[in-house]
């Protein structure tokens, strides 16, 4: 009877979420949501204004063409992706899984406020879309590195016996961001029109990202360094 109850115990305790634990979960959970919402917005937005905004005067006969212009964008940051993941968990392996974690957010978030302020073709030039570009690049670079980042912080923290569990969390967030990412969207087209949207509101979604930013260093900043990194540094100085 003593063996039953020590091993029902046991069985509750490997249940129980401890606060730490808690604050690793939230903080993949909700640095990942940031992180899609960011990548995803750029996607709404290349449907809705990037086209004629940016790429429209290039191809002045030919809307159609810039459009499809507009959409490639989209492709082109999942080229960088790999490259993201590569370098991010490389550097994550030398100085620690928690300033890349911080790292790739702030990244990210800087090239998706950085969208939000670019001058448009007509103020600007060609140098419009080289930036919306460059900026798009970085945004698939962040997210490279991002996601590996989360779930290997998520894994390293999670007991032994609930790491599966544990590393779902930051694929939770994919679809948590692309809802958040149409639903701002969504709202500021009902509230400001289809004309204000297309000339300034726009830039809205992405400059709200500086707040979401802010959050989610926050919170990923309170996350202690992960136990399997901590003990790899500790054999290395022995």
């Amino acid at each position: 009877v003593t063996l039953d109850i020590r091993v029902e115990t046991a069985a509750i305790d490997t249940q129980i979420v401890s606060a730490d634990e808690k604050k690793v979960l939230v903080a993949t959970l909700v640095g990942t949501t940031i992180e899609w919402y960011d990548f995803f917005v750029y996607a709404q937005a290349a449907g809705l204004v990037f086209g004629p905004l940016f790429f429209g005067p290039m191809v002045q006969n030919n809307p159609l063409l810039a459009q499809i212009v507009s959409f490639a964008t989209i492709g082109l940051s999942f080229l960088f992706r790999p490259l993201g993941a590569i370098l991010c968990g490389h550097m994550g392996d030398r100085f620690g899984r928690r300033a890349m974690f911080v790292m790739t957010l702030i990244l990210m978030g800087t090239a998706t406020a950085a969208i939000g302020l670019l001058p448009t073709y007509a103020q600007a030039g060609a140098w419009a879309p080289a930036l919306l570009i460059l900026m798009r690049v970085l945004q698939g670079f962040s997210a490279g590195g991002e996601w590996g980042g989360a779930a290997l912080m998520a894994v390293e923290h999670a007991p032994v016996d609930r790491r599966s569990f544990f590393g779902s969390f930051p694929q939770i967030g994919t679809p948590i961001g692309m809802i958040m990412a149409t639903g701002v969207l969504w709202i500021l087209t009902s509230a400001l029109g289809k004309p204000a949207m297309a000339e300034w509101g726009w830039r809205i979604p992405f400059l709200f990202s500086i707040v979401l930013i802010v959050i989610g260093a926050i919170i990923r900043r309170a996350v202690e360094e992960s136990p399997v990194f901590a003990e790899m540094i500790r054999r290395q100085q022995e």
